[in-house]
């Protein structure tokens, strides 16, 4: 099973988005599970309430932070992260993806785990 696939498993099988994510880079973080999902934990829909980021792009945030140094570079390839983000998914806040204020939905939720890993793969 692929990486995006995975996520998306991870996503029906009881995890948020961002976990989800998160748990689909656990070869390469050499982190255990237990590890990863309190680490996401807090940052599924949209931070607990749709105001925030999209968790799926958090989690890919995390793990791109985790695989780098923590420097200034860093930083500007969170911005990357982001920006292709959108292009795939059309908007970064999580009310926004879901339509909560339009009706529209822009990106449903694997849609948002497969483009925040499509955008980090693309970086990594």
């Amino acid at each position: 099973m692929d990486r995006k696939e995975l996520a998306v498993y991870y996503k029906h099988n009881g995890y948020n988005c961002s976990q989800a994510v998160l748990l689909a880079y656990k070869d390469i973080l050499n982190l255990d599970d237990d590890t990863l999902k309190k680490l996401g934990s807090g940052f599924g829909v949209g931070m607990g309430n749709m105001e925030a980021t999209c968790g799926a792009l958090l989690g890919a945030n995390m793990v791109l932070g985790l695989l780098n140094d923590g420097s200034l570079l860093t930083m500007k390839k969170s911005r990357v992260l982001s920006d292709k983000f959108k292009e795939l998914s059309k908007a970064t806040i999580c009310k926004v993806l879901k339509g909560a204020d339009t009706g529209i939905v822009l990106t449903p939720c694997d849609d948002c785990i497969r483009n925040a890993i499509e955008a980090l793969d693309s970086m990594l």
